[in-house]
């Protein structure tokens, strides 16, 4: 008997996420609206929480590529596809925020970034990958929250002040900066800068060798090194989305 979903049932399942799986066991992830760079909308920020969830429950991954089609990994949202005026709004906002994170911690292989380009929109998602590689073209920016009068509360707190430090973080939540790939580089956020077509071959390079290892040193090593995340995940997240969601129905 199989355990766990399939490849074929869940593949071409999501709108905004392309599934591609080489024969080495190698996922690759694009996320993606109508072919091109990823506008972040509801349907995208659902179907992300899912499709993590279907990756993890699919022993036939043995490593997952992340990344982004076209120019940007994600550099706009869709604000008018949100219904936020609400506290039934907010608690689905809640329930889904929750499980966007943590059903990509949940993947129980190593996950590696190839950011192809600006993630302004929840860019803590490609830096929570264990091996993070972005293009020379690559700016980071915490653009929905702050600089918009919205708390940073839906992980961003967590991601941003763990990756940076504290006072670099709070200064990147607060301020609205934005970081190039050469100062994330510098500052521990990304592990390597490469011209943009070199990017996605260098990630799926790294993501087969770590597919050719013994399977429960794949999945344990993932396990161990991102359990503390995952801890201050569980810890902080319902927190930063109550206020957040608080502060927002007050405006």
């Amino acid at each position: 008997m199989s355990i766990g979903p399939l490849f074929d049932e869940y593949s071409e399942r999501y709108e905004h996420i392309r599934l591609e799986r080489d024969d080495d066991g190698v996922l690759q992830v694009t996320l993606h609206t109508g072919g091109d760079s990823l506008i972040w909308t509801s349907q995208a920020h659902d179907e992300l929480a899912y499709c993590f969830t279907d990756i993890s429950c699919d022993p036939g991954n043995k490593a997952v590529v992340l990344t982004g089609a076209g120019s940007a990994f994600c550099a706009e949202i869709d604000f008018s596809s949100f219904q936020l005026g609400t506290p039934g709004d907010w608690s689905h906002v809640m329930f889904e925020g929750k499980r966007l994170l943590t059903n990509l911690m949940n993947i129980e292989v190593p996950v590696v970034a190839a950011i192809n380009g600006p993630a302004l929109v929840h860019p803590e998602i490609p830096v929570l990958s264990d091996i993070v590689l972005a293009s020379e073209t690559t700016v980071f920016k915490d653009g929905p929250h702050f600089p918009s009068g919205i708390v940073p509360g839906d992980g961003a707190h967590v991601v941003w002040t763990h990756v940076l430090g504290p006072a670099r973080g709070r200064y990147f939540l607060l301020t609205g900066q934005e970081i190039g790939a050469r100062q994330a580089l510098d500052h521990g956020v990304v592990n390597e800068v490469l011209p943009p077509g070199k990017v996605l071959p260098r990630a799926r390079e790294l993501a087969a060798g770590i597919a050719a290892g013994p399977a429960l040193a794949r999945r344990f090593s993932r396990v161990v090194l991102t359990h503390e995340i995952k801890r201050l995940l569980h810890e902080q997240l319902g927190l930063g989305l109550a206020h957040e969601a608080l502060a927002a129905l007050d405006r």
